[in-house]
């Protein structure tokens, strides 16, 4: 799975790698590998061996009079028809142009390289019946760094990833269009012969097999997956400095008071916080003020409960990921003992409820982040700090609107969390009558994603402010660690107001890289 410094590790050394397709599935770190890094790929012997014994299958049931569904039938409403040897191969050519109809913006090239992936991934299994000089062909394209065309809209996230899948078969047909290594969208048939690849010429099932899977949906769970842990770090983090910049008390964070509700995430999360905080002069005054707290608001107080609810929800997802990447997701399947049956595997509903739990957890986190913010800028809550950080009040209006703009952001979230998955909408003319809408609810977590991280970076923003107008108090280690990296990434600290977008467009930067959990962990160590 993805897991913290291993994920840096891996951002930091993927060029070089080359991931091995086997016939047992793969890994999360694989799919991050070839998908963001570009690693190459190289298909196992025994991945090779189990694709010419599955096609052997294939074509022994091509050669007998009995309709086999995707071998020699129509597809899905239209699987009653008997399709006679000669019009096979023109069966296959079809099914891919006609299931090539997406519309819409051009999905991310990264989202498209962890789809074809994990196509060829289920295709290695031995369990799809396609011939082996195929699976070669899509490792080639992958490894030249050819990136089909592929556009937001059209898959309903059962049958497979259908629209999507099909633009990657048809750039392996030849056929459609292609941005290439450089950049450029050419037609894919170029691309192909500048790269010695020769197109592909589907025979029966292929073209039905590479279409059929939740490629699309799974290669999103897992780069959100990787994402998130390191934001929620990132809002362990921030919640401690926003905790110290409100001169609160650590004390709510011992281990004991998490032992006695033993959910993993939120004890995990205290301890990042309290590690942060060890040894800052900020922490404990609010019994020296004139109207003393008892205890600090719940934002603060309660900021390990609500991060480490999502970190559980993380765990549950995870769980879900690695059983789909272990999974060969066609229909129908290969088995071993040479049947070909259909199966309804190619439902994304166990990937589409998580996406959109995850879209849940991360609009919460948000939430409770935009939350700690705004007290952070209220003279009336914030205990002795200016009016909107604001240098001379009044005059300047310090981070009055960078609040507004988390506080958008944070209702976004809160849109993208409504359930996908509890959509339904038949196809098919009622043959498909039920489907998972599972690449809907990746895409608006892929967006909820890159919302989260601009609410984390306000955050970050407001309170490593608010620490250094705390002159004459002394912030814990890994606080002024993560303050100095921050200001030498060119995030300029307290001052009179200015053009505000680029500072904020910075620690947006600093957040997504990885460079505020880097900076940190230097001081604490890794942080869970």
């Amino acid at each position: 799975m993805v897991t913290g410094l291993d994920s840096i590790r891996t951002l930091l050394n993927m060029d070089m790698q080359t991931v091995v397709v086997g016939t047992s599935g793969t890994t999360a770190d694989d799919v991050i590998a070839v998908a963001r890094h570009g690693a190459r790929i190289e298909l196992s012997a025994e991945a090779v061996a189990a694709l010419a014994a599955a096609r052997g299958i294939v074509d022994a049931l091509a050669a007998k009079p009995e309709p086999v569904y995707g071998v020699s039938t129509g597809f899905g409403a239209l699987a009653t028809r008997h399709i006679s040897p000669e019009l096979r191969a023109q069966l296959q050519r079809n099914i891919v142009r006609s299931h090539a109809a997406g519309m819409g913006p051009r999905v991310e090239r990264e989202v498209v390289r962890a789809l074809m992936f994990l196509r060829l991934k289920t295709v290695c299994s031995g369990r799809t019946g396609v011939r082996p000089e195929v699976a070669q062909t899509m490792a080639d394209v992958l490894n030249a760094g050819i990136t089909p065309v592929v556009h937001e809209y059209g898959s309903l996230g059962c049958s497979g990833d259908l629209a999507p899948l099909s633009h990657c078969a048809l750039a392996l047909m030849g056929e459609g269009d292609a941005e290439g290594p450089d950049g450029s969208v050419r037609p894919a048939g170029e691309l192909l012969a500048e790269h010695g690849i020769a197109p592909v010429e589907l025979r029966e099932k292929e073209g039905l097999a590479l279409l059929n899977g939740t490629d699309g949906m799974l290669g999103m769970l897992v780069m959100a997956l990787a994402d998130l842990h390191r934001l929620y770090k990132s809002a362990d983090i921030t919640a401690a400095l926003t905790l110290e910049a409100l001169l609160g008390t650590e004390k709510v964070l011992a281990p004991e008071l998490h032992a006695i509700r033993p959910h993993p995430g939120q004890g995990a999360a205290a301890a990042n916080m309290l590690a942060v905080l060890e040894g800052s002069g900020l922490t404990g005054h609010f019994q020296e003020e004139e109207a003393p707290r008892v205890q600090d608001a719940y934002s603060v107080r309660c900021a390990p409960q609500v991060a480490g609810a999502g970190r559980d929800t993380m765990a549950h997802a995870r769980l879900v990921a690695d059983r789909e990447l272990a999974s060969a997701v066609d229909n129908p399947v290969v088995l071993p003992d040479g049947r070909v049956e259909s199966n309804g595997n190619f439902h994304g509903a166990p990937v589409a409820y998580v996406l959109d739990f995850l879209a849940i957890a991360a609009a919460d986190l948000g939430s409770i982040a935009e939350r700690r913010t705004d007290r952070l800028l209220d003279k009336n809550r914030s205990h002795g700090l200016p009016p909107f950080l604001a240098d001379d009040a009044g005059v300047d209006s310090g981070l009055m609107i960078a609040q507004y703009t988390q506080a958008a952001l944070v209702s976004e979230l809160k849109r993208l969390a409504v359930p996908a998955s509890a959509d339904s909408i038949p196809s098919s003319a009622m043959q498909e009558d039920h489907v998972s809408m599972g690449w809907s609810a990746a895409r608006k977590l892929r967006t909820a994603v890159d919302n989260l991280t601009r609410v984390i970076a306000v955050e970050l923003y407001a309170a490593t402010r608010a620490i250094e107008l705390r002159r004459h108090l002394t912030p814990a280690p890994a606080s002024r660690a993560a303050i100095e990296a921050l200001r030498a990434a060119g995030v300029e600290g307290p001052g009179p107001d200015r053009f505000l977008a680029p500072d904020l467009a910075a620690a947006d930067a600093f957040v997504r890289d990885g460079q505020l959990v880097a900076a940190v962990e230097k001081v604490t160590g890794p942080l869970a």
